[in-house]
């Protein structure tokens, strides 16, 4: 790795997105180990590394040389930067601001449900304009065209993922496409990834820090000549490393709650786009037969 002490990350969100950057060049001990951290900020903060280690049932080992590997000199060195937070009660911490495209704003009161509200919306409303002002230079007609192509379109989207990769294969069945959604239901992420011949196409939706399963699925379908679609944050995200496209999507984000709203936005527009091109197709060879209404397919 390139991390040096002085340029290791000083922000919670900042360890974030090095995480995600550097995620292929992580073990998995460590990405899990690293998962384990960002989603249990305050057991990395208030604990020694013996007893984060034995909650999250690795070696002790593992989240001392994540440390070592992102700058930092040992895990007493890393887990200052969690305790920060902590130590600034009357400043909005990491926890209490929402990210969005361009900026962040702090919550004006992160115990007022109502206030949540209106913070997570607008920075939503800001993602989604975004996603719109971005539209003409996503390359949606060649994801179309792929998705089309493909005997079998298999959906792979984990963790916080899950909902758009469930939502995604759903509408693609309903539009007329051969759609399965990879799920890794009882530890069988392998054997249904083991289904995805030349033919297919292989969409993988992920956004930091990216879940470790998908990363090593992408790497291990690409071996096969699978084909990918990538829909992530990026295109230096490590889920589009070698992928045939990439459609770049940002969402509003608080702490390790992801909005989805315009990665959702994206996967309602896939969808369509496939009915409105079948419904032409259908309409050109019906010769005269009536051809059915898009109201009818319920996405």
């Amino acid at each position: 790795m390139k991390t040096t002490p002085d340029s290791k990350p000083g922000t919670l969100d900042e360890l974030r997105a090095l995480i995600g950057r550097e995620s292929g060049r992580l073990t998995p001990r460590m990405l899990e180990a690293a998962r384990y951290a960002i989603e249990h900020p305050n057991d990395i903060a208030l604990n020694p590394v013996a007893s984060v280690a034995a909650a999250a049932k690795m070696a002790p080992t593992a989240f001392i040389r994540l440390a070592q590997a992102l700058g930092y000199k040992g895990y007493s060195d890393l887990q200052r930067l969690f305790r920060a937070p902590l130590q600034r009660p009357a400043q909005p911490t990491f926890s209490e601001r929402i990210r969005h495209f361009g900026g962040e704003q702090a919550l004006e009161d992160p115990q007022d449900p109502a206030s949540v509200l209106q913070a997570f919306a607008r920075a939503n409303i800001v993602s989604l304009e975004h996603l719109r002002d971005d539209a003409a230079q996503l390359p949606l007609k060649a994801a179309i065209k792929l998705i089309q192509e493909a005997r079998v379109v298999h959906v792979l989207g984990l963790r916080r993922s899950y909902a758009v990769a469930a939502y995604l294969s759903y509408a693609l069945s309903r539009v007329g496409v051969p759609a399965v959604q990879i799920t890794g239901l009882g530890g069988m992420i392998a054997e249904q990834a083991a289904a995805l011949g030349p033919r297919d196409l292989l969409i993988a939706i992920s956004f930091p820090p990216y879940a470790a399963d998908t990363l090593q699925l992408c790497e291990q379908v690409h071996g096969r000549g699978v084909k990918r679609l990538a829909l992530t944050n990026s295109r230096l995200s490590p889920i589009a490393r070698d992928a045939e496209l990439v459609l770049e999507v940002n969402d509003a984000e608080l702490s390790g709650f992801r909005s989805l709203t315009a990665a959702m936005c994206l996967a309602q527009t896939l969808a369509m786009g496939l009915a409105f091109k079948r419904r032409r197709s259908l309409a050109r060879s019906a010769a005269g037969a009536p051809v059915p209404e898009l109201k009818d397919v319920d996405c």
